[in-house]
């Protein structure tokens, strides 16, 4: 019997976020984002954006990273075709995932031959027919019309997967492997089952699967050499961050870390969005810089917990994340409030003192743009981050300073290249939200 090759031992396992990052898989927006695009804000994202510029900033972060960096880059859609290609299990693992999402309804006969002709004839279809269909899961409607031959066809899609293209959240890499998310929000629930299938067929090590009533999602962990940071709150709860603790991986320490709530909003009615993930207001430029909003790192609350045998051990150590790098002798680059929410932070290492980041002075414009129309429906709410966003802006476009051309990144050694991924940023997220990282080294 013939077995397929084992992937290379050292993809599927990630130690520290400014190794040199080797191999990603993506998926360049298609017609889920289109579809989401019907209804942005239930669609989680940030704002309305123009899909086809989108698509074009997609395209030239893959061409950053294979031409200007020389990393693998492959396709959610191409990887799978070509494990199909090889496999014939893993291509009746996706036809049959597929026939599971789709549904027919109306005229009987004309229900149950659609259904045939998908079940008999995968190899005309193509798998990426196959792969949309789990992505739209749509609901067809054959009815009858006057006229020989004559049909009314209706399709309806339910949920589709309109944030795909953020590869980051649907797994954690760890030292341990691979360990799948189980997505916070119904619009999201579905993408772990369609990339699990990915990683199982390329024979990537699977630590665990997130179960319920755990929720975690892959922008909330971060693996820093010998200890890992876990975002805690809207996106990974108190259960799926215990099962990263007891399952995930292996460091010698851990810190979960709380999600802060924004001090320009005020009152109790916080928006999570605007700190989405750990890495939407903290991530790693190096192996002794972090870039992140300090604003934030000194309100987001820490737990330390310690490895002992086989399991952890919570600490007394009552600290936040700002007190807690500075005591791992990092240092940190500050941003300000509009380039955290233009996602500065959420640049992608390349290999230590390296990154790829968002220009965020095209980003911020749109940002801004977003944040007025939110602060005009609810300026109780909105109105003093909006005034203090403003403000930032307009000193920092003058002084021609805006992340990431900055004094402090030359000062600290921090290297970077930049990208417009002003549209693209609309689903709310920039280059490491948008790349799942499976080898660095």
């Amino acid at each position: 019997m013939h077995k397929e090759p084992k992937a290379d031992l050292m993809e599927g396992r990630i130690k520290a976020e400014w190794d040199t990052l080797r191999k990603v898989i993506v998926h360049r927006p298609g017609i889920e984002a289109f579809l989401g695009l019907l209804d942005p804000t239930a669609s989680l994202y940030e704002r309305p954006f123009n899909l086809s510029a989108a698509q074009k900033e997609h395209d030239s972060l893959v061409d950053a990273l294979k031409n200007g960096f020389g990393v693998g880059v492959e396709t959610l859609e191409e990887c799978i075709k070509a494990q199909a290609g090889r496999n014939g299990r893993v291509k009746s693992m996706i036809v049959d995932a597929a026939l599971k999402s789709i549904s027919f309804s109306g005229d009987k006969k004309e229900a149950k031959t659609a259904l045939k002709n998908l079940k008999e004839n995968a190899d005309e279809y193509g798998m990426d027919y196959f792969i949309n269909i789990m992505a739209l899961m749509p609901k067809v409607s054959i009815r009858k019309a006057k006229g020989a031959g004559a049909m009314r066809i209706s399709v309806t899609e339910n949920n589709p997967l309109a944030n795909l293209y953020f590869m980051r959240d649907q797994q954690a890499v760890t030292d341990k492997g691979v360990f799948i998310s189980r997505m916070s929000k119904p619009q999201r629930r579905r993408e772990p089952i369609l990339t699990k299938m990915l990683w199982d067929a390329m024979g990537l090590p699977i630590a665990h699967e997130t179960r319920a009533p755990g929720t975690f999602e892959g922008g909330d962990f971060m693996p820093m050499g010998d200890f890992a940071l876990i975002g805690l709150g809207d996106r990974t709860n108190r259960h799926g961050a215990e099962q990263m603790l007891r399952y995930g991986q292996s460091f010698h320490e851990v810190a979960v870390v709380q999600q802060p709530s924004h001090p320009l909003i005020p009152g109790n009615d916080s928006d999570p969005m605007i700190d989405m993930h750990l890495d939407t207001y903290c991530n790693i430029a190096g192996s002794d810089t972090i870039i992140g909003s300090e604003l934030l790192l000194k309100r987001a609350r820490v737990e330390v917990y310690k490895k002992e045998g086989s399991s952890y051990k919570k600490e007394k150590a009552n600290t936040n994340l700002h007190g807690y790098l500075k005591f791992k002798d990092f240092g940190i680059i500050n941003i300000s409030t509009v380039e955290q929410m233009s996602y500065s932070s959420n640049f992608l290492c390349i290999k230590d003192h390296s990154i790829l980041a968002i220009d965020s002075r095209l980003t911020a414009k749109m940002v801004l743009g977003r944040l007025s129309e939110k602060a005009k429906s609810d300026p109780k709410r909105y109105g003093a981050l909006l005034s203090h966003a403003k403000k930032e802006y307009l000193k920092l476009a003058s002084s021609g300073l805006m992340f990431p051309n900055r004094k402090d990144m030359y000062d600290n050694g921090i290297d970077f290249s930049t990208l417009d991924l002003s549209n693209i940023t609309g689903g709310y997220g920039g280059a490491h939200c948008m790349t799942a990282a499976i080898e660095r080294r």
